[in-house]
């Protein structure tokens, strides 16, 4: 999407998210990269202190902008007119500019899980991986519709499995069939009409809501959980946003045999480190509780 900002002789470039969005910091680096001036929107009320994503924004040069009304988690919005209506934000409190959708939700945005798709399917057949199942976080679901067409594109074998983490939107299966479909139609454009995709809400692998907890970014046990269980065995540190709660859904989803035991799982980790240290004093806490808990067993 930068690229194509930069054909189309932009200067500002404009997007938004939620206060410890992956998607709006890693779109400030880019633009300082690229020398774009960048503009991030956050429907929020502006912390006293930045921290975790923020703090990055800040470093790089972002102009952070918070209007606080939203954030209800009450899912009253559709992404596409949450889309429509920051961009008349935008354009009031920006001028001209070029914007992108929240997480990059766009044909061009999810390009990039269409060739990670691909990528994904190429090394579960070197590896001998068969029939595997993908799990990841759904937020503005970008990753999941690019997955979705990705594989269905190239008749992978790979199952999808996306865990709502947010409870954001409105509609939210509808969003993502509807642009998996476009990014399919703009892809083979020239098929011929049997081979042209139609994906429904029904077609969209997602579990919503039921492992968001009180809502975006509001980790709860099992997620601190998750995340102290993956870092201890393996060295790796989940997001208590977005991949910590997806992780956790996933160890419930086993451990009720909703996903076998035997059955091979690709957890795709998006990111987020930068956000953990927004939650310091909840690790702190949760520390403690951990400790105390130890101590009675001992």
């Amino acid at each position: 999407m930068l690229a194509d900002a930069q054909r189309r002789g932009a200067k500002k470039i404009v997007t938004f998210g939620g206060l410890q969005s992956n998607h709006a910091r890693l779109t400030a680096a880019a633009c300082a990269a690229l020398g774009f001036e960048s503009h991030l929107f956050y429907f929020a009320k502006k912390p006293a202190k930045y921290e975790g994503n923020l703090l990055f924004n800040d470093l790089v040069g972002s102009r952070m902008h918070f209007i606080p009304f939203g954030g209800s988690n009450t899912q009253d919005l559709t992404l596409e007119t949450t889309i429509r209506l920051v961009k008349v934000i935008a354009a009031f409190q920006v001028g001209a500019h070029y914007f992108i959708p929240v997480g990059g939700h766009n044909w061009l945005g999810c390009l990039g899980y269409v060739r990670a798709a691909l990528e994904i399917d190429e090394q579960a057949r070197t590896m001998r991986i068969e029939n595997a199942r993908i799990v990841l976080a759904a937020g503005t679901g970008g990753t999941l519709a690019g997955l979705l067409a990705g594989l269905a594109l190239i008749d992978s074998p790979l199952k999808l499995l996306g865990i709502d983490i947010g409870k954001l939107w409105k509609g939210f299966p509808k969003s993502i069939a509807h642009l998996a479909n476009e990014i399919c139609d703009r892809l083979r454009r020239d098929d011929p009409p049997e081979r042209l995709y139609g994906f429904t809400s029904n077609d969209v692998p997602i579990i919503e809501n039921r492992y968001v907890g009180q809502g975006y970014a509001i980790p709860d046990d099992s997620t601190m959980n998750a995340i102290r269980k993956l870092a201890s065995l393996e060295g790796i540190v989940l997001d208590p946003i977005y991949t910590g709660k997806a992780f956790a859904g996933m160890l419930d989803l086993i451990a009720r045999d909703e996903i076998a035991k035997d059955e091979p799982i690709i957890f795709l980790h998006t990111g987020g480190l930068p956000g953990l240290f927004a939650f310091e004093n909840l690790f702190s806490s949760h520390t403690n509780l951990m400790t105390d808990v130890m101590s009675e067993r001992d």
